[in-house]
């Protein structure tokens, strides 16, 4: 069985992060994906999330409908910082017999090198790296990080030469929160039912 990891905060989830997903399902062959929510992220440490409650009841609604799609609170239960190699270890045990599939999009790929025991990390999943069509240059992310001398030549050419490729959507989490505290329409950029959720809770309006 592949697994794909897909970390994030989701503050809110939105159609973009879903079709990523879903083109990596597609074309990566997961047979699962597991959404992540973070507790904190490391580089986001100075910015308040939503409650994880929220954050987890989105996900839930945004990814119900999809029998490959799961959502993973781990990260939530074990709180404080949550680093990525904790949670690969976390997944390879309760998961032993599956290959983990590390779902990364150009700058968390680029940024790999900088991030909590990374030789670990590559170690306990296989890169799967994401651009969106026209707007993400993957292979020059890479070089430009230097992440030959992390993953060596050869696994870093087969990285990029099995990259997912997803049509160039540019949906952000901080413009739905803009949009939404300006009282502005958030249709379709996210599902309906975390739309609803949102306004319901109040989420996002003094963002």
């Amino acid at each position: 069985m592949r697994i794909g990891v897909f970390g994030g905060s989701f503050d809110p989830v939105h159609v973009g992060h879903l079709l990523l997903a879903e083109c990596c399902r597609e074309q990566a062959g997961l047979d699962r994906v597991l959404f992540v929510p973070a507790a904190t992220q490391p580089h986001k440490q100075d910015r308040r999330l939503a409650a994880p409650e929220h954050r987890i009841e989105m996900l839930r609604l945004a990814t119900g409908g999809h029998p490959a799609f799961a959502v993973a609170t781990l990260e939530i239960e074990r709180g404080g910082v949550s680093y990525t190699v904790d949670t690969l270890t976390a997944l390879a045990a309760a998961h032993p017999d599956a290959e983990l599939c590390l779902l990364l999009g150009p700058d968390a790929l680029a940024g790999l090198p900088t991030w909590r025991e990374p030789e670990r990390i590559a170690e306990l999943a296989t890169l799967v790296g994401v651009e969106r069509e026209v707007l993400d240059d993957l292979r020059g992310a890479a070089t430009a990080a230097g992440l030959a001398t992390l993953l060596g030549a050869e696994r870093l050419a087969a990285v990029l030469e099995s990259r997912v490729q997803m049509p160039a959507i540019g949906i952000r989490a901080s413009d739905i929160r803009a949009a939404v505290a300006a009282g502005r329409s958030i249709r379709y950029r996210t599902p309906r039912a975390v739309e609803a959720y949102i306004a319901a809770h109040g989420l996002y309006r003094s963002a």
